[in-house]
């Protein structure tokens, strides 16, 4: 059985995420003024950190009309950093505690990708670094099992849902692709004939980033998420672990607010995904079989009742289904087994 956290800290992990959430987005630039003279001529500027860049955000030039705008800026900077100290104070206090965190790289650019809004248009973090987050969304330290950390970073879409909200201009995000140029990542070569690949990586190999959709196909193609402005790998199974995910925080500076697979519905999509691990993947597959079969233990005393609905809407999509979560319950633990069987 997993360790329990304290309730102090399931408390103080809950507080941090809706400290996030209630979070009101800025409307401007959040760093203190300053001023440039260029050619001659005096502007005003601001410097904005996200993660562990910080970029230089242009106000205006200096005139009354720009002046006359510097307070509210001020404010806003401020309550910028009310806040941080606030989340800072308890990200410290949670690291201190041993919870999983997030290194400076995949921190940074998570960072990045929440403040461009990639989870508030429907970007779901999925893979081990989602599943990292469940130890104080559980309240119990399940991920003792993961001692490699991983630089990989899987964001998953549907792409109708991107579709929708592309429609809409003030939610479409189409300079996603030079944000991520800045972080010096590039589009991985593909032996896709338009050249066209769901994986963005630096040349330096880390952070991986990937980018998923749902696979409805015989196929697994790529899909075109249009609110994003990339290509994801199609992959089958994806819609089900997609469904209605929850938020959480990382643990890097003053925490990061991602959204992440509801845990019971990434335990048996893991039971699932496991038997599509063949030849190379088979390492893979032992991992898969270990972060189930942990969220199964876990979830059969806290949220049974998820669990098993999770399971029966799972077994309901068909024999295919039904045959490799049977398949991936005859390999894992008798407790995690009889929890579902």
């Amino acid at each position: 059985m997993a360790e329990a956290l304290p309730l102090q800290l399931m408390t103080l992990y809950q507080e941090l995420v809706d400290t996030h959430l209630s979070r009101t987005p800025s409307a401007g630039p959040t760093g203190a003024p300053f001023k440039r003279t260029v050619r001659g001529k005096t502007y005003w500027y601001a410097s904005d950190r996200t993660g562990s860049h910080v970029v230089q955000r242009y106000i205006g030039p200096d005139n009354e009309e720009t002046n006359a705008r510097l307070p509210e800026i001020e404010a806003r900077r401020e309550v910028t950093e009310a806040f941080e100290r606030r989340c800072g104070d308890m990200v410290a206090q949670l690291r201190a505690a041993r919870l999983p965190t997030l290194d400076a790289a995949s921190g940074s650019l998570l960072a990045s990708l929440s403040a461009q809004g990639v989870f508030d248009l429907g970007g779901t973090l999925v893979g081990t670094m989602a599943f990292r987050l469940y130890d104080a969304e559980l309240g119990r330290r399940i991920t003792r099992i993961e001692p490699a950390l991983t630089q990989d970073i899987d964001i998953a879409s549907y792409q109708n849902l991107s579709i929708a909200l592309a429609d809409d201009a003030a939610l479409s995000l189409k300079d996603l692709p030079m944000a991520l140029a800045k972080f010096g990542l590039e589009v991985t070569p593909s032996i896709d004939p338009k050249g066209r690949s769901g994986r963005w990586r630096r040349k330096t190999g880390e952070p991986v980033l990937d980018f998923l959709a749902p696979s409805f196909e015989e196929d697994q193609d790529l899909v075109w998420l249009e609110a994003l402005g990339v290509w994801a790998q199609g992959l089958h199974y994806l819609n089900y672990l997609l469904a209605d995910p929850i938020p959480a925080v990382g643990l890097y500076r003053q925490g990061v607010l991602v959204r992440i697979p509801r845990p019971e519905r990434f335990a048996i999509h893991k039971l699932i995904v496991a038997q599509q691990r063949t030849g190379a993947g088979i390492a893979k597959r032992r991992k898969d079989l270990g972060q189930a079969q942990a969220l199964i233990i876990s979830l059969a005393d806290d949220r049974p009742a998820e669990l098993k609905q999770a399971y029966v809407t799972a077994m309901e999509q068909g024999p295919s289904w039904r045959e490799a979560i049977g398949a991936s319950l005859a390999m894992v633990g008798d407790e995690a087994r009889a929890v579902l069987e």
